[in-house]
Order: structure tokens, then C-alpha cells, then sequence
């Protein structure tokens, strides 16, 4: 005999499964995921009813099955079912049971809809509602659907486990237009159509060349990317409660805006774009400083249709925010009578040749209303005596030091009196507004107003703030309003229509006692409500006509840094500083 030595066979490898079945959750590759089917409905819904399952935050696959039933098939059914219900209550009446009122509200229905299909119009349908929830870990799994189920309930929807069938319930919601489960309901023509989401919890609108990102969507958790140039107007507002990061905001689609080639300017009350300014080298210029200074008086240097009249019109918004109050027929009179003669004093005429010389100043009207002979004059001279020769002249006393150019100006405010900070508001618009609307530089501008109140609070200022709202798209520009006094924009006329007059309108966290009239002016649902209420810092709510998004802010460390405004940040800064 022969005995012959054989090489042992090599074990043949085993493929792993791809899908590993369990009764109640499937292992996909490193995933795993449970089905739910939907076996309760409500008996009434709304329009896209379904949607708060579609913009669920996690990885959710909802899957719709419609099968339409036959006229006949469908009449025969809900004769049998009415008869069914019939019998039902006749018996519990004869047995004196009390009434079973889901019988009866489900034979009304069904009278209803047989009167639907009798007359055409209307069909039945068999619909299976059926949801897949995926997590990467079992603890996580059991946590997420605990939370598709808490959120199918509020919607009045009974979901249950799919224990067993956990295979047929993951490939009845692949996109295979098979159900394997056939848990279904009857759905009429209006209940169908009502399930069908017509609405995205992303915005749905034209990106141009100037995108910027605002942050994240709460539901769907994709960016939230948008364009104020590509919109009807230009202008955004944004209202928000002291600390709820709209300032925060504010630099980051500065800065951002920047990045697209966008030129930006700033009016700053509170010297917070500063370093912004600096990083990305910018302009800051701080009035109430000795060697900063804007004269009203100034004419522009090239020709331009009634600039005279134009400068004499808005000197008497000026004055009027000077004072504090609008003034009236007399005041307005011998105003106007007085600037054109200072103008002619300073040998300036509506001839634009003349426009070249040097313009006068605010002392020099003061002095043309005392030397006029009229009682009204020369009290509107004395009462602008601290602003020519007493302890607010400094704004005034002299002529413009500078003209700045540079794709990011900042105006800062912070050097300037309590009293003083709507006027300064004022020129610096007026400053900004020479610039955006001079034909011969044309480019895309974004004109940013933090603490729009101060200007608000003022009716000519408000005026002023509306016209350049109205106009501002003409010119290729957008005004960005930023006030934490909700009331003081919105308890106005001028002010809601400066709102009305922004595409982008950006809503974060909210005062109590704002809430009001913030739902009132915005058409608010309830949510809306409680989640700007509820709102933690950067989160907020994007609206843009028919359009909502709740959004979180996000930014680099690099952006965080030049934009946050913690004192506990700027202390470390101030630490770090070479003595």
C-alpha cells in the first residue's frame, strides 16, 4: 500500500454578511437602523402635515406607498363598513350602552366619502406610511427612535416597531417602490394630497456671486447659504435681545461679504469692529477724536443736478436731530432762509463752479440765524450754542480731516457724547451714502447700522434711514439694520416700513416682553415663538418672504476671534499685548 501525503485544504474565508438581522434592528456596515410602521392617523390634518417628519434632524428614510382602489371595490367596502358601523350602534342603543363616539364620528366620515366617490368627486386609495431610523450605535439607535416616535405622536401618528419584520420594514423604505409590510389605511383624494410636503426646511432661491454662509439649518442640518444681492432688494434687519449674538452675526457676513468682493461700511456706536477693521486692513475712524472730524456743509466736487438744494434739505434733518424734536413752520423757514445765505457768504451758489470752494461751517450758520433780526432765528441760534461754541462743538468745529477709501470703513461712535451718538449716526450714513451713490465708482455695497434704535428714536432720522432704504438698491447697495430695541422699529410707521423694505429678515433670541409684537409685525406661528424665546446665542430665524429657516450661526476660531465681543475673550487679548 501507498500511503500518499496530501497538503491539508486551506478553509475556504467566509464572507461576512452585509446584513445581520436581528428581531428588532438591523447591522448595516457599521450602522444600524430600525423600521417603524404607522398604524394610527388622525382623523383630520393640514397642509404638508407630514413635513416635521421630513425635516426630522437625524438620519430618518420615510417611505410613502400609494395604491390606488377601484371605484367599485371602493363603494362596495364602505357600504359594507357603513353597515358594519350601523349595526354596531343599533345594538349598543338596544342594549343600553353608552354611545361609542368613535363609531360614530367614523360613520360620518364615511358617509362623507361615499357622497365624495357617489358623485365623482374623489377617489380611495390604500396608503402605508412606514419610517426608518438609523443610528451608529445600538444606545444611540434607542434614543433616536424614541425621538421619531415622541415626534410621530405629536402629529397625532401611531408608530410601532416593526419587531421581526425588521428586514421588510429597511427595504420597504429603499427607494424600490415595493412594501413588503402592507400595513395599510384608506386615504381619500384630499387627505392624500394634504400628505405630500410641499414646503423644504432649506431655502429655496437663487445664489448669485455673492453668497455668504449664515450657518447650519436646525432641521435638515445643511448649510444655510444666502444671497442679499440676489434678492428683490439688497436690505436685511436684524432684532434680537442684548447677548443673543447679533452683533456676533453681524461681523461674520461683514467679513464674509468681504471675502465675495463685496465693499463694506460700518457705522459702529460702540468701537466693536475694530479689530475686524484692522485684520483685514480696513479703516476705522473714530469721530469725537480731535483730528476726526465730518462737515454737513460739504458739496460734492463734481456736478450734480440741485446738490445745493439736496445739502440744504438734509441740514435741516440735522438740525432737527440736533435739537431733538421736528420743528415747525416758522423754525423750518428761518432755517432755510439762513443756510442758503451762509452758503452765499461763503461765496458758494448753485453754480457747481463754485462748489470748490471752502465750505462753511456749523458755527457760521449759528452766526447768520443771530445776526438775521428774527425772534425765531435767534432762538434757534442760542439753542445751538453748545454744539458751535460749547461743550458738544467738537463734532463741528472745523472742517472734514478725512475721506477715507478702503473696501471695509468703520465709523466708530463710542468716542462720541451720549447726546451726540444719532447725529453722528446720522452724518456717517450721509458719508456712506455719498459714496454708494456716486456713479462713476459702481460695485456692490454693504452698508451695516448696529444699534439702529439710536437713529430710530429721532423721526427725521427715521426719515432719513427709510429713504436710504427705499433707494439703496438703485445704487447697488444694501442696508443691514441691527437694533436689540424691537419697539423702537417696529412701534413706528417709518420703522415698520424700513423692516418691510428688507428681503433678508433675521430674527434671534427675544425678550418676553418683545415677543408680541416681534410675532405680530413677522406673522409668527406658535413654534416660531417658543423657539426665538427659547433661542440659545447664534441661534435665531431666517425669514425671507414665504421662506423660514431656524439657523445656527457657526465660525472659524480665526472669525470667532475677531468678531466675539466676551470681555473675558478681550481681557486675554489685552494680557497677551506687547508692553
Amino acid at each position: 500500500m501507498i500511503r500518499l501525503n496530501r497538503r491539508p485544504a486551506e478553509p475556504s474565508p467566509v464572507p461576512s454578511p452585509a446584513v445581520e438581522v436581528a428581531p428588532r434592528h438591523l447591522c448595516l456596515d457599521g450602522s444600524v437602523c430600525t423600521s417603524l410602521a404607522v398604524v394610527g392617523y388622525p382623523r383630520e390634518v393640514g397642509q404638508g402635515w407630514l413635513q416635521p417628519l421630513l425635516t426630522y434632524p437625524g438620519r430618518l428614510d420615510v417611505s410613502l406607498h400609494v395604491e390606488p382602489i377601484p371605484p367599485l371595490v371602493a363603494a362596495d367596502r364602505l357600504r359594507r363598513q357603513l353597515a358594519r358601523l350601523e349595526s354596531t350602534g343599533r345594538a349598543d342603543a338596544e342594549h343600553g350602552r353608552l354611545a361609542d363616539f368613535e363609531a360614530e364620528a367614523a360613520a360620518e366620515d364615511a358617509y362623507e366619502l361615499a357622497s365624495q366617490l357617489a358623485r365623482g368627486q374623489g377617489r380611495m386609495f390604500r396608503a402605508g406610511l412606514y419610517l426608518t431610523v438609523h443610528a451608529p450605535t445600538l444606545g444611540r439607535l434607542e434614543i433616536e427612535v424614541g425621538r421619531v416616535r415622541t415626534l410621530a405622536a405629536s402629529l397625532l401618528l401611531d408608530a410601532k416597531p416593526a419587531t421581526f419584520r425588521t428586514l421588510q420594514g429597511w427595504t420597504t423604505t429603499l427607494p424600490l417602490g415595493t412594501d413588503r409590510l402592507r400595513l395599510r389605511r384608506a386615504f381619500d383624494t384630499a387627505a392624500l394630497a394634504a400628505s405630500f410636503p410641499f414646503t423644504s426646511p432649506d431655502l429655496n432661491t437663487e445664489i448669485g456671486k455673492h453668497p455668504v454662509l449664515y450657518g447650519v439649518n436646525a432641521d435638515s442640518s445643511s448649510l444655510v447659504m444666502w444671497d442679499r444681492f440676489a434678492q428683490d432688494n439688497h436690505n436685511s434687519v436684524i432684532l434680537a435681545r442684548s447677548g443673543a449674538g447679533k452683533s456676533f452675526l453681524a461681523k461674520l457676513e461683514a467679513l464674509r461679504n468681504l471675502y465675495t468682493g463685496v465693499e463694506v461700511a460700518v457705522i459702529d456706536p460702540e468701537d466693536e469692529y475694530g479689530r475686524l477693521a484692522r485684520a483685514v486692513g480696513g479703516v476705522c475712524l473714530r469721530l469725537g477724536a480731535p483730528d476726526v472730524r465730518l462737515n454737513p456743509f460739504d458739496l460734492p466736487s463734481r456736478p450734480e443736478p440741485d446738490a445745493l438744494i439736496r445739502r440744504a434739505v438734509f441740514l435741516h434733518t440735522l438740525i432737527s436731530v440736533l435739537l431733538g424734536e421736528s420743528m415747525d413752520g416758522g423754525t423750518k423757514a428761518a432755517l432755510d432762509r439762513a443756510i442758503m445765505r451762509t452758503y452765499r457768504a461763503a461765496g458758494i451758489t448753485p453754480d457747481p463752479r463754485t462748489w470748490r470752494r471752502s465750505p462753511p461751517l456749523l458755527r457760521d450758520l449759528a452766526s447768520t440765524l443771530a445776526a438775521d433780526g428774527d425772534a425765531t432765528a435767534g432762538a434757534l441760534a442760542d439753542r445751538l450754542t453748545p454744539f458751535t461754541e460749547g461743550s458738544h462743538r467738537i463734532l463741528f468745529d472745523g472742517h472734514t480731516t478725512t475721506r477715507p477709501d478702503s473696501h471695509l470703513i468703520v465709523f466708530s461712535l463710542r468716542d462720541l457724547p451720549d447726546e451726540l451718538k444719532a447725529v453722528g449716526t446720522l452724518m456717517t450714513l450721509d458719508t456712506v451714502w455719498r459714496r454708494v451713490s456716486d456713479p462713476r465708482h459702481r460695485r456692490p455695497r454693504l452698508v451695516v447700522v448696529d444699534e439702529a434704535w439710536l437713529l430710530m428714536r429721532d423721526t427725521e432720522g427715521a426719515k432719513f434711514l427709510y429713504r436710504m432704504a427705499k433707494a439703496a438698491r438703485k445704487h447697488w447697495a444694501g442696508l443691514a439694520v441691527i437694533s436689540q430695541d424691537a419697539a423702537d422699529l417696529l412701534g413706528s410707521d417709518l420703522g415698520q416700513a424700513v423692516v418691510a423694505n428688507a428681503a433678508t429678515q433675521i430674527l434671534l433670541r427675544q425678550a418676553p416682553q418683545a415677543i408680541d409684537a416681534i410675532a405680530e409685525a413677522f406673522a409668527l406661528s406658535d413654534g416660531e415663538r417658543q423657539l426665538l424665546l427659547g433661542a440659545e446665542r447664534g441661534h435665531g430665524l431666517l425669514t425671507a418672504g414665504s421662506q423660514r429657516v431656524a439657523f445656527q450661526a457657526i465660525a472659524s476660531d480665526a472669525e470667532t476671534r475677531l468678531a466675539t465681543t466676551s470681555p473675558e475673550f478681550l481681557a486675554g487679548l489685552e494680557e497677551d499685548a506687547p508692553l
